[in-house]
């Protein structure tokens, strides 16, 4: 007989049930945040306490905004133009026209 299976014989129950509970318990992620657009407002669900940072395309950054609430949403009073949107790793492109 192997050490392992020795050990795992020797083991309670209840101690390989934790092992297992704990296991299942790290790997449990929260849903990443949303961010919707509609015209030059920007919507942003699930990032409270998270930072919204706009950043043209030449990798400028060109505002930043905390995000308050589980749903928050922000004019963007920007040119014409392209930007990149990121809240935590979520990154959006958008277009305000």
């Amino acid at each position: 007989m192997s050490v392992v299976a020795m050990l795992a014989f020797a083991m309670p129950s209840t101690a390989m049930n934790m092992v297992m509970e704990m296991g299942v318990a790290e790997q449990a992620d929260e849903p990443a945040p949303t961010i919707s657009v509609d015209a030059n407002v920007v919507s942003v669900n699930g990032a409270s306490g998270m930072t919204l940072e706009v950043v043209s395309l030449t990798g400028r950054a060109v505002a930043t905004y905390k995000i308050e609430g589980p749903a928050q949403r922000i004019e963007l009073n920007l040119p014409k133009g392209c930007y990149i949107l990121k809240v935590g790793k979520v990154v959006r492109k958008v277009t305000v026209r």
